[in-house]
């Protein structure tokens, strides 16, 4: 629920196409109501609302935009003698169509109707349900709840139990309005650990986690509130770190292992690599390749060796990241975009050896200012500006920058131009206005998203419109019948061939956004279903964005298609394409799954995963593939990815850094309960 509420990934707020209620006819907060601001370092992004009526039934109304994705929903909850829900109703809109959902309780019998399922249950007192969607209001009531309840901790419904643990504290405000708040940690809800702040009355105060749900008059304290949870919560990194990590103290050998050669983008049989103090000393057939005498053995009969992986576009989350991230075998991160005041903290602390996680490559994300300013985003409102913080960008440690859709397109030369001079990689969305051949022919070294390729073809005049949610229904719209062959995109697919300009398409998230209705299961999520809390698992369920009026499901199903059509022919074509989730991070071997349906060979899938990044980033003489005198960051699979891509979920053992880690042990260090499913 807690993470429902931070759409910081697309679609995590769920509804279904029915006709939802008006926004005229939602609730009108009373002069009186609490109001929150939802603000990031990109500015303010909607109002929240609260209050309650004289019979203590709770309202909430919330209003959002993020980019042209709006959420224009309200909700009124009764509370049952114990405190717990016994009435909630929620109306309203989001990005996927009705937030309708209703939850009933008496005595031991409760029933729920969600956007995505519908349930009942006999033991229901004494719990508290978690809904699919709603605005703040709900999460300040269940962790509200959760503070008051026995040894703070709460049996929730549909499933799951939520724990709450004082981390810090904090005075916040000024003069007056000066008041100390108290930071927790929620467990059980996701699969890890959730900041949440409360006032001295153990109510609810604010939650801040990139995006920020902050009452007005303390919105200037958002900055303070993270540096002190950041703090909070690195100090239980290094115990995470210490108590996952193993330093080999003489050499490990793999043993009959099939190993992918990434240089080669070929699968070895019966190979066997010795790695001595972080580093890949030989690589061979067993028959005659030696094993030190005092070796660390791992028997690779019927696995595989990979080497490590890497998440193109990972949003990095909190220190949880790091650990889930290398239980997939994810050695390497680029990070296109964060808040980089925790970028920065992280970077130091996994420099320290107090954080274990992969490697991450930063950009800074830069935006101009507008109603569609990107979350998180350093706003530049001239020219000036945007040479400064690509400036910044460098002296802070990032290795690109990323430039977003309300962005002045006329400023991207000059600040292409410096970025390069400083030796930063440039990429991402495509300014309103101009076409990717544009920023292109500007000096893109790599656009991000396969709908800014697809936005190649569309009509010119959605081209003004596409940094809001045009960026999404354009290519919905126009891609089912589009000639790929044709001179437009056939064009740019040559272009960016022949300059070597890289595609990271992030295949995933626009499976979720096209595909799927409420209810249906995504292939992304289906392999970790009974591993994870039912909150987080629920909203593996939430369907697509609610097609426009004049296009269906049909009709995004069909663009899709297309889209993955496209991606084919780029590769046939020779874009270096580079595999990127924007998700949560475990998507990536689905992402390379639907690259075999576009055509790739399972070499160039995982290539795509592997060296192909190395080489983007500069690192590919010291990684991304397993050859003598590279990194050993690598990882042993059980099966043959050969054969079933999907193979690679099974991670074994993850090598990095000359540190060796147990993939189960990450994974329950993550939330997870086990291993996922082929």
């Amino acid at each position: 629920m807690f993470r429902a509420a931070l759409p910081l990934i697309a679609g995590l707020l769920a509804s279904s196409a029915l006709a939802q209620t008006p926004k005229e006819e939602l609730a009108k907060p009373p002069a009186n109501a609490r109001h929150l601001v939802i603000q990031s370092t990109g500015g303010k992004h909607g109002e929240s609302w609260s209050w309650v009526l004289p019979d203590g039934t709770r309202m909430g109304r919330e209003s959002m935009n993020l980019r042209g994705q709006v959420w224009e929903v309200d909700y009124k909850g009764k509370p049952g003698k114990d405190g717990m829900p016994d009435v909630i109703a929620i109306r309203g809109v989001t990005p996927q169509g009705d937030a309708a959902e209703s939850f009933s309780r008496s005595g031991n019998k409760a029933d729920w109707k969600s956007q995505i399922d519908a349930g009942a249950s006999t033991t229901a007192q004494g719990k508290f349900y978690t809904p699919v969607g709603g605005t703040m209001d709900l999460n300040a009531w269940l962790f509200e709840r959760l503070l008051a309840s026995p040894g703070r901790s709460m049996t929730l419904l549909p499933g799951g139990t939520a724990h709450a643990e004082k981390l810090s504290t904090l005075v916040v405000g000024k003069g007056k309005a000066a008041k100390s708040v108290t930071l927790w940690q929620v467990m059980g809800i996701n699969n890890t650990p959730f900041p949440v702040w409360s006032d001295a009355k153990g109510k609810f105060f604010a939650m801040t986690n990139g995006m920020a749900w902050i009452p007005d008059a303390y919105s200037a304290d958002q900055k303070q509130m993270e540096a002190v949870q950041a703090k909070a919560i690195a100090a239980q990194a290094p115990i995470l770190a210490k108590k996952l990590v193993t330093v080999p103290q003489t050499p490990v050998a793999f043993t009959h292992v099939k190993l992918f050669d990434a240089d080669g983008r070929r699968f070895l049989a019966d190979q066997s690599v010795i790695v001595s103090g972080g580093v890949i000393m030989a690589v061979g057939p067993a028959g005659s390749t030696p094993v030190p005498a005092a070796a660390k053995v791992f028997d690779g009969t019927g696995k595989t060796l990979v080497p490590g992986l890497w998440d193109c576009h990972m949003h990095f989350g909190d220190d949880y990241t790091g650990p889930q991230e290398l239980s997939l075998g994810v050695t390497s991160v680029r990070d296109p975009g964060n808040n980089d005041f925790l970028t920065i903290d992280r970077a130091k602390r996994a420099a320290a050896g107090q954080l274990l996680t992969p490697h991450v490559y930063p950009s800074s994300l830069i935006d101009g200012k507008g109603p569609y300013t990107a979350q998180v985003a350093n706003v530049a409102t001239s020219q000036d500006d945007a040479l400064a913080l690509v400036r910044k960008a460098k002296a802070d440690g990032f290795t690109g920058v990323k430039f977003y859709g309300t962005f002045n397109y006329r400023w991207l030369p000059a600040a292409i131009a410096e970025a390069h001079r400083l030796g930063l990689h440039v990429h991402g969305h495509i300014p309103h206005g101009i076409r990717p051949s544009e920023a292109v022919k500007d000096g893109y070294d790599e656009i991000t998203h396969i709908n800014w390729i697809v936005m190649e073809g569309v009509p010119a005049k959605e081209l003004d419109t596409d940094n809001g949610i045009n960026r999404f229904q354009a290519p919905g719209r126009y891609a089912k019948d589009m000639n790929l062959d044709g001179p437009q995109m056939a064009g740019l697919i040559k272009t960016m061939a022949d300059r070597q300009i890289y595609s990271d398409p992030t295949m995933v998230a626009f499976e979720g956004l096209y595909v799927p209705e409420n209810g249906e299961l995504s292939p992304s999520y289906a392999p970790f279903v009974g591993t994870l809390p039912p909150a987080v698992e629920r909203g593996f369920k939430s369907g697509g964005f609610a097609p426009p009026a004049g296009l269906t499901r049909a009709d995004y199903r069909a663009s899709w298609t297309k889209m993955v059509e496209l991606l084919g022919k780029m590769h046939a074509a020779g874009v270096p394409i580079v595999a990127g989730t924007d998700g949560s991070g475990i998507e990536l071997i689905h992402e390379l799954e639907i690259y075999r349906q576009a055509g790739f060979s399972a070499a160039d899938a995982i290539a795509a995963a592997t060296i192909v990044p190395a080489r983007l980033v500069g690192k590919d003489k010291q990684t991304g593939s397993i050859a003598p005198g590279k990194a050993a960051d690598l990882f042993l699979v059980e099966g043959d990815p050969e054969a079933r891509i999907g193979d690679l979920r099974q991670t074994r053992v993850v090598m990095m850094d000359g540190k060796l880690m147990d993939a189960d042990a990450l994974r329950a260090a993550s939330g997870f309960s086990g291993r996922p499913k082929n």
